[in-house]
């Protein structure tokens, strides 16, 4: 099983919650594909690094991760040098929720990038475990009827 977990930047430490579902993963010895950025990735990838998980794959822009704490191999997505700002980190996570068999979202409720990967995974006919952060609330979206849910909170 192939899971993409991503955040909000906003987010830089893992709760209790959160700690729990990744425990979970970590003893599925699941394959995680994580981005490298700050905030949600990189305190996922410290999670694992404690560790010393070694089915982690690390998503980078043209191969230059910014944060790759485990040393774990780094999967290359091609972006344009043309592309800029939000559009470039984009590439990644439209790959990780295409290569991903369910996602796992940690979201402040207000990211932007964090409700796209969310959309993403849904249009993949994928499902996703959307935890609330500000709220302590874990919500399964399957489909996009689903999403107003998620919204509300």
């Amino acid at each position: 099983m192939k899971i993409f977990i991503a955040g909000a930047r906003s987010i830089t430490s893992l709760d209790d919650n959160v700690q729990k579902k990744l425990m979970s993963i970590y003893n599925k010895n699941y394959n995680v594909f994580v981005g490298d950025c700050y905030g949600i990735d990189t305190a996922v990838q410290n999670f694992f690094m404690k560790l010393r998980y070694k089915n982690v794959t690390v998503y980078a822009s043209n191969g230059k991760a910014r944060n790759n704490v485990g040393s774990w191999k780094v999967e290359n997505i091609h972006v344009n040098n043309s592309i800029k700002g939000f559009d470039f980190y984009k590439q990644k996570d439209e790959a990780m929720a295409k290569n991903a068999d369910y996602g796992f979202m940690v979201w402040d409720g207000k990211s932007r990038g964090t409700l796209n990967n969310i959309i993403n995974l849904i249009n993949d006919n994928k499902k996703v475990v959307v935890y609330i952060s500000p709220f302590h609330k874990m919500l399964v979206i399957e489909k996009m009827s689903q999403l107003d849910n998620l919204i509300e909170h």
